[in-house]
């Protein structure tokens, strides 16, 4: 009996080609600054720098 399992792990390539599969839904930058607010507004650090990532993806200004 084998001491350790391999498990198979998907590749980069793998990753890539799952991607062009289905197409990210990009959202306007009204939306993402009002999201970007409302995470301001709760306390939320998480949601406010997955809002400021994706705001500057689309070549947005978020302010530092």
């Amino acid at each position: 009996m084998k001491r350790y399992v391999v498990v198979p792990r998907p590749t980069k390539h793998a990753a890539l080609r799952a991607c062009d599969r289905c197409p990210r839904v990009l959202l306007s930058q009204p939306v993402l600054f009002a999201g970007l607010l409302t995470a301001h507004t709760v306390g939320d650090r998480h949601g406010e720098n997955l809002f400021a990532h994706a705001i500057a993806r689309q070549g947005g200004e978020a302010g530092e």
